[in-house]
């Protein structure tokens, strides 16, 4: 698999951050992990369940040293995920990012769940709006 880099652009392969000074290309000779830093999530970004879910995934294939530690907030995160949601489609899309994940496959497990996003989009914008407690309209 060959990856083209933009200057200073980073790289994370199996816990390793590499970044080029110019532009270039770099061909991965056997299987490995990989981020590219455009795909990087910051925890502010992680406002639905599948992007808290990607957030956590993608910290298991960043920082692999601590991934069987992460894989339990993760783990934690998924069950409390199932408890809620209540469509057959979405617990099969769980299913499939538990297994890639359990299977190490996070880089699968995160181009997964990035196409799946807008299902969290589109519950979250047909929910019921938020009705405003009584206090807050009194008049001051």
């Amino acid at each position: 698999m060959i990856i083209h880099l933009k200057k200073n652009e980073k790289l994370f392969i199996n816990g390793a951050v590499i970044k080029l000074d110019r532009r270039g290309s770099i061909e991965l000779l056997n299987d490995a992990q990989f981020l590219l830093a455009s795909h990087v999530m910051q925890p502010e970004e992680a406002s639905t369940p599948l992007r808290q879910l990607y957030f956590i995934t993608q910290t298991m294939l960043i920082d692999p040293a601590n991934s069987e530690l992460t894989k339990c907030v993760f783990s934690a995160n998924l069950a409390q995920l199932r408890r809620v949601a209540t469509s057959k489609e979405y617990h099969a899309l769980l299913d499939d990012i538990e297994k890639k994940v359990n299977d190490a496959e996070y880089y699968e497990a995160l181009k997964c769940l990035r196409r799946e996003f807008q299902i969290d989009d589109r519950i979250l914008s047909s929910a019921p709006a938020e009705v405003p407690h009584p206090q807050s309209e009194r008049a001051a």
